[in-house]
This record gives C-alpha cells, structure tokens and sequence, in this order.
C-alpha cells in the first residue's frame, strides 16, 4: 500500500472589509484550532510521544554531539528546580552566548517553571566595546541568573553585567566566581517542578526578547505560552505536512532573535522535530561551516534570510553533490526578515527544478511582538515579494498613512506590551487594540485578497525626493545589495533632493576576487581598485536601466569603515540602520550631492 504524501499547504480562505477611513481589514476564515496552553507541555509531550528521538545537535570535530527528548526532559526539570532554589521569580534567566545545546537545555528549564528567559544577543556582549548597551538590557530586565557558555571569551560582558550570579560551563569569570553549569543541571528536582509547570497558564511570560534599538535602547518585548503555542498552532493548520513528517531542521538563526527563537526552535518543540544547530552563518570565513554541516544533514525545512541565500545559492549552482544533499527531502525553503530580490528567488527554483526536486518557495511575515508570524505566503504565487495572507486567528488592519498602508496586526499571538515600559506599551497599539507594526504592504490583487499581499517597506524609512515621488527603501535597497553580489548592503539617501544616492558596503571575497588580490587587501585598497570600481559602475548601469526616478540609483560612495554598533549603525541581528548611518556620516553623503561629483563617488 502506497501512503500518501502530507499535503504540504492549506487552501487559503481570506476575507477582507473596508472601513470607512480608507482602511481595511483582512482575517482567515478558517478559525484557529485548540493548541497546548504552555510551551512546557508542548515539549512534554513530545518527550513523551518519542522519548528517544534527537531533538538537537551541536557540531563537535568531525561528527555531532546530540541531546535526546528524554535526556532534555531529564536536563530541563533539574535546572528548573535549580532555578527555583534561586527564587528568580518574575526576574528572568539572562542567556549572554549563542546557539548551544547548554543554551537550549537552560531555556528548557526556564520554561518549565515558567520563570522568563532573555536571551540576548551575542554582538551586545562581543563585538560591543563600551557594552553601554548590554549595560541598559540589564539594568531594564534586573536578570536573577546570568549564564555565558565560556567565562573567558564573555569576560568583560560578565564585568558589565555586575554583581549578580553568573554560570559558566567553561574558564573563570572575570571578577567573580561562577556557578559551574554542571551544578545546575545535578539539582534534584522536587515536587515543586510538577506544581509549577502545571499552574501555568497562556498568559504567563516565559520570554522577554530583546529589539535591535533600532529608534534607541533595546525594548524588552513580553512573550507568553499564549503568543507561541498559538502561533505554532497556526503554522500546523496552513503547514499540514508538519504534523505527519516531523521538522528537520539545519538552522544558524539565533535564538536571541524572534524568527529563529520563537519561530524555527517552537517549530521543533510543538511538531517533535530535530533540530541541527549550524555553526556557520551568512559572513566570511562562516559560510563554509554552514556547506560543512549541509553536507551532513538533509533538512526538511531550510529557514535563512535574504542574506544567506545570496551566499548559499553560488555555492549550490557551483556543487551538484552539495545541491542533491540539500534538496533530497527539503519539503519548503523558506526567508523572512527582509525582501528576497526575485532573481534570486528563480536562480532557488531553477536549481530545484533541476534536480527534480518538489520544494516550494515560500515567505511569511511578522514582528517580535507577533509571536512572530501574522502573515504566510501558503500557496504557490511565484513572487518574491508577497509575504502572504493573514494566518487563522489573526486580524490585520491596513491603515493609511500617508500614502502608504501600515499594516497592524490582533490576535493570540500578539505581546501584551514591553516589560516595563507602560508608555511605550500605550503608543504600541492603535485605538482599536491593533499593534502598529510601522511596516506597509499592499493587495497584489485588490479583487482577490486570497492573492495575498506584498511588502511595501518600513514607513520611517521611506522619503520623497524634490520631486514629490516616493523611495521605498525597504524595496530598492536589497535590489542594490544584490547586484551581482558586489555590495554586502547599503543606506540610501536623498530627503528632498533631485535623485537617490547610496552609501555601499564591499563583498570583500567578491571584490579581492575581481581585484586579483589577496585576503590582506582590505576595504580601503579595494575601494580605490579600477576593477572592482568598474565593476559596481556597470551594476549600477545594469540596475538603473529602464527605472524611474524612485528606483534608480545616481550616485554611490563605497564605504571603507565598517558600521558602528555602538554608535547604533548596525543593530544586533547584523541588520544596517538606515536613520543612524546617514545621521553618522552626514559628510559622506553631503559629498554624493556635491558639484561635480567628488572623486570617489560612483556616479550613473
């Protein structure tokens, strides 16, 4: 008997009413099903149904060190009993190092007894050097344990957060001795774990996630069972495959971050999936990790950002045994978090196609403080720049603003506000309870909102040119970081002016490549390079060509510094701060305006 294949999306059945005030408001039809009230009893349940099924994998040499169910449930209650003895409370479990099995097995703990955990950041602690910022997220979150993977390598992160107990699992702290995590994970548990896992409820916060402080100092975003275990619900009922074929899961996203915390690693606990923890990532000298550990694990779901494909792909068009591994049983490859140039969205289907494989492209859309998805693209549209129709159980509004339509979003799996920070709770959401999201979209087909809809770039990034005509930043911007792989990103500029300009990162592999120069040749000498200025002209040419005022590109200046994190250029999720990085180089790009052009500046 041959057994079918899990249908791989839900039909989407969307309907849309109009306001009176130009708005509008879209829902699914499809109501959203029971789901688990905690994300404790969602893991617990699948420690249950397979106890001896890897939930997680972490590169170790040549092989992988794995952590089962069964040994995660056993590691979960003694930390959480552990965390008890601490009588943390409300105050939460403060998780300064990146994506572990140590990290997992402690937020496990966490949640289990429902005391609330922020992981934050790695860039806060190692590529900060005042760590002001750090200094504030601690000062806001008041954390009653703090744990960082190496207290040596976070020796100066431990010196700023200051006086408060610390776990390490490896060196010594820096002013002050640390709790070894083994000490945690040998507590016995009592009763008391029982009890509280059971006394949870759906409003209960278990995660405070910290913004990138995009407009100022991070926010620490409330996060309760409600919000996740809805929100996975959600993707179940628009993602049916998932609850027949468990995720497996190749993953570098991180967990301080809402799409590979909330999203990807609830994913993996709500469906009883596994999830290989990538220790590469989209950047020099890490992708190669990433080819490493494909090599090695055949995911079913591929999660990655704009960013990562446009590293990934070359390197599969360049590898047929390395593509075959990576398509062998993918079900869906899927991005998020900023626009996918449709070129590259093809150059993925092509290769696919190639190899005969059935993935399906795909995109959703959300915020932190959405759980994190309000939006996915569930059916086959073609287009890399439709982020979807509303998911059950969501309400999205789209309220004019401007000339643009902000998209807001009401549901179960929208915050209940910032942790402590009524006021900025208050100005989060609109007179009918919808959270302003400050991102803009549009119907594709107004006449079918079952078409879903696109992204139309963030409100306070776009401007207008003297011209009245607007620039949608959040559209124009990843096209230029994409041309030809030449330019890791870029800020665009022109408030009132006659034209758009750029200020542009080097690819620094790709432009010593085209230079013929070694890895010591560094952004300044690159920038100077014939060749590889050459080459920037002719994708700027190739891009402008046919475009209108509003999407073509005037005049570029290559960039040599690197963007500042301290100085609030570059947020912790590596993203480019548009406001801040022109606001910071104010001369640079006077200079793009300047008459003639300066040297330097790239002009079309």
């Amino acid at each position: 008997m041959t057994i079918p294949e899990p249908r791989l999306f839900a039909s989407p059945s969307t309907s849309l009413r109009s306001g009176g005030d130009g708005s509008m408001v879209l829902w699914s039809e499809t109501a959203l099903a029971p789901h688990p009230t905690s994300v404790a009893g969602m893991f617990r349940a699948a420690a249950a149904a397979d106890p001896e099924r890897v939930l997680a994998a972490q590169r170790a040499g040549d092989g992988w060190r794995t952590v089962s169910y069964a040994q995660a449930r056993a590691a979960a209650d003694a930390i959480g009993q552990s965390l008890l003895d601490r009588k943390l409370g409300e105050r939460p479990l403060m998780i300064l190092s990146g994506n572990s099995i140590e990290h997992l097995l402690l937020t496990l703990g966490a949640h289990t007894v429902g005391i609330p955990v922020a992981p934050i950041s790695v860039a806060y602690s190692q590529q900060s050097r005042d760590h002001a910022t750090l200094r504030a997220i601690v000062g806001l979150a008041d954390p009653g344990l703090v744990y960082a993977d190496d207290g040596d390598t976070y020796a100066a992160a431990i010196e700023a957060v200051g006086g408060r107990e610390v776990a390490t699992s490896s060196g010594t702290a820096a002013s002050q001795a640390a709790t070894p995590l083994a000490e945690l994970m040998g507590t016995r548990p009592t009763g008391e774990v029982e009890r509280r896992c059971a006394e949870q409820t759906p409003d209960t916060v278990i995660k405070v996630l910290f913004t990138s402080g995009s407009t100022g100092n991070p926010k620490g975003v409330l996060t309760t069972n409600r919000m996740l275990c809805a929100n996975q619900q959600m993707m179940r009922q628009v993602w049916p495959f998932l609850a027949e074929d468990p995720p497996v899961l190749l993953d570098w996203l991180p967990w301080s971050h809402t799409f590979g915390g909330s999203h990807n690693l609830n994913m993996v606990l709500a469906n009883g999936g596994s999830l290989w923890i990538d220790d590469g990532r989209p950047a020099p000298g890490l992708l190669e990790r990433t080819l490493r550990n494909l090599g090695d694990v055949s995911p079913t779901i591929y999660f990655n950002v704009p960013a990562g494909y446009a590293a990934l792909v070359p390197a599969l068009e360049q590898d047929a045994e390395l593509a075959e591994r990576f398509f062998a049983r993918l079900r869906v490859v899927f991005f998020a978090a900023a626009a996918l140039p449709q070129q590259l969205w093809d150059r993925i289907e092509q290769l696919g196609a190639q190899l005969g494989a059935s993935a399906q492209m795909t995109a959703s859309w959300g915020a932190t403080e959405t759980g994190p998805a309000a939006t996915s693209a569930h059916f086959t549209s073609g287009r890399s720049d439709c982020i979807g129709v509303p998911l059950p159980g969501v309400q999205l509004k789209l309220s004019p603003v401007g000339d643009k339509l902000e998209i807001r979003v009401k549901g179960p799996n929208v915050t209940p506000g910032y942790h402590r920070r009524p006021d900025l709770t208050a100005a989060a959401f609109d007179e009918e309870g919808f959270y302003r999201t400050g991102d803009a979209v549009r119907l594709i087909d107004q006449a079918s909102p079952e078409s879903g809809l696109r992204f139309d770039g963030r409100i306070t990034e776009d401007f207008k040119l003297s011209t009245g005509t607007w620039v949608s930043v959040g559209t124009l911007r990843p096209m230029l970081s994409a041309a030809e792989g030449l330019l890791q990103d870029a800020v665009l500029g022109g408030l009132d002016r006659d034209y758009v300009v750029a200020l542009a990162w080097l690819n620094l592999a790709h432009a010593r490549r085209l230079a013929g120069a070694g890895a010591e040749a560094d952004a300044r000498a690159l920038a100077r390079d014939p060749s590889v200025r050459a080459a920037v002209f002719g994708a700027l040419e190739r891009l402008n060509r046919g475009a209108g005022s509003s999407q073509r590109i005037a005049r570029l200046l290559i960039v040599e510094e690197p963007p500042s994190l301290d100085a609030g250029e570059i947020t912790d999720k590596g993203y480019i701060n548009q406001r801040a990085t022109l606001e910071r180089r104010g001369i640079m790009v006077e200079r793009l305006f300047a008459e003639p052009p300066h040297p330097d500046v790239i002009a079309r």
